[in-house]
């Protein structure tokens, strides 16, 4: 005899089981089952959003959370989990809207704070984003969304005394807490410890960062372990102060050190603030048996300019920080006496194969194998134009010029508010910030007189047009 089907709310819960699981297409087959049976079950729509934000079907996600709200409106967290997915979309209006009605519902409640800051951090209303990161503080002292949100606020406006302090509350090291057996490294005295200094985030977090490895030796560390993303390994090796390079591709030992510490804590043990940055240039060095190697393959006459014009596309702000394509900086091609080299990767290295008409462009991209080729390429350029990305960081370690184009919204904390210079490349970089409201047009105009202003005094007039 057939088992009795299974309820509505008997499938509700599987479904819900296997979300907490982790099993979200098993997840979203049960639940959509549930809802066939009982079409008003709005915690069905609701977890049903959550598997279907987890999957970056944002809008999908939308719809449930709202059915969800249309059939019973007294749940707050159905209002937080639309205006997070709100919040992702960009209806930053929509977004503050759900969260004042998760509010009403549960004043009290820091997952709603916290994502109105969001959201208001989002509109440039940094005074709100503050106020409501610190209510939500207020609830719950140790709540970690809230202190790395209020982290970003603060590190961007140059308040690093609370900012890096709050930076402490993110968990992208948690995995190397868990595999070593070492205690983690909280501002002692080194006096001949061995360190693990642990990779977090980016390539270009490790580029930017790096050089904190030299503070941990004059602090008296004994042996410095570095973890890196593997297509760094070669270059970090020219860093001073490491004795030990590892790719987190390779098995990492669970023992050999006296302590660990993650890279993006080191600001913070070391109290950086924006006049005390340890911005020695160069602080990382090309191989010359590679520049060499490289010498013959990059133009023989004008000016060296290369151009990077799209991140890695994982990254949560690409859309923004990215050009839409090579074909946005073709104004630069006016410009007489430059010769540009592509050092695009990934992302856009097929358009430098077949630029727009008008920009000659020699396409390296292709034959660079890690960062350590990128570097001796940039060693022999006069200048990179760069999107910020983990390229424009590899210019500023080496001290050469770099000119990097950010957006307007969520400019990254690390280039602080409306400077045109970075404290973090002293002497060599320059910042080019879209108009408030965006446009990569403006801001490719104000490249391409700076770039004929450069050429001009690089060549001492020659090749200058009027």
């Amino acid at each position: 005899m057939d088992a009795a089907p299974l309820s509505a709310e008997a499938l509700f819960f599987a479904g819900t089981e296997s979300l907490q699981a982790g099993d979200m297409a098993g997840a979203e087959t049960r639940l959509r089952q549930a809802l066939q049976l009982a079409p008003t079950l709005a915690e069905a729509h609701a977890n049903l959003g959550l598997v279907l934000e987890a999957r970056g079907a944002l809008p999908e996600a939308v719809a449930c959370y709202q059915l969800s709200i249309e059939h019973n409106p007294t749940l707050a967290q159905t209002y937080i989990n639309l205006a997070g997915a709100l919040i992702l979309l960009r209806q930053l209006d929509a977004a503050e809207v759900a969260c004042a009605q998760a509010l009403r519902l549960e004043h009290a409640n820091p997952d709603a704070w916290c994502n109105l800051g969001v959201a208001y951090a989002r509109m440039g209303l940094e005074l709100e984003a503050e106020e409501s990161c610190r209510e939500a503080l207020v609830l719950q002292p140790g709540h970690a969304k809230a202190l790395f949100n209020l982290a970003y606020l603060l590190l961007r406006q140059g308040r690093w005394e609370e900012g890096w302090a709050c930076f402490e509350a993110r968990d992208w090291y948690a995995y190397l807490a868990r595999h070593v057996d070492c205690p983690r490294w909280l501002g002692e005295p080194l006096a001949g410890r061995s360190v693990l200094v642990g990779y977090e985030a980016g390539q270009g977090d490790m580029l930017q960062f790096c050089r904190y490895v030299a503070a941990l030796k004059a602090r008296g560390a004994g042996a410095i372990t570095l973890l890196c993303h593997p297509p760094l390994k070669r270059l970090l090796a020219s860093l001073a102060g490491v004795d030990h390079i590892v790719g987190f591709d390779e098995a990492l030992p669970v023992a050999g050190w006296d302590c660990w510490t993650p890279l993006m804590s080191l600001p913070y043990l070391s109290q950086t603030r924006v006049d005390s940055i340890p911005a020695v240039l160069p602080y990382l060095h090309a191989e010359p048996a590679l520049l060499a190697a490289w010498a013959p393959r990059l133009p023989a006459t004008g000016l060296r300019v290369g151009l990077v014009w799209k991140g890695s596309t994982g990254f949560e702000n690409d859309a923004e920080r990215s050009l839409p394509s090579l074909a946005a900086l073709l104004p630069l091609a006016a410009v007489n006496g430059v010769s540009f080299i592509s050092l695009q990767k990934g992302a856009g290295e097929d358009q430098a194969a077949q630029p727009p008409a008008g920009l000659q462009l020699t396409a390296l991209g292709a034959q660079l194998r890690d960062f350590a080729d990128t570097a001796a390429v940039i060693e022999q350029l006069d200048l990179l134009i760069s999107v910020d990305t983990a390229v424009a960081h590899l210019a500023g370690a080496l001290g050469k010029p770099c000119w990097v184009l950010l957006p307007d919204y969520l400019t990254d904390w690390r280039w602080l508010e409306e400077r045109t210079d970075s404290p973090w490349y002293p002497g060599v970089m320059r910042l080019f910030r879209q108009p408030a409201g965006g446009g990569w047009a403006p801001v490719v105009a104000d490249v391409a007189a700076a770039l004929e202003a450069f050429a001009a005094r690089r060549l001492g007039g020659a090749g200058h047009h009027g």
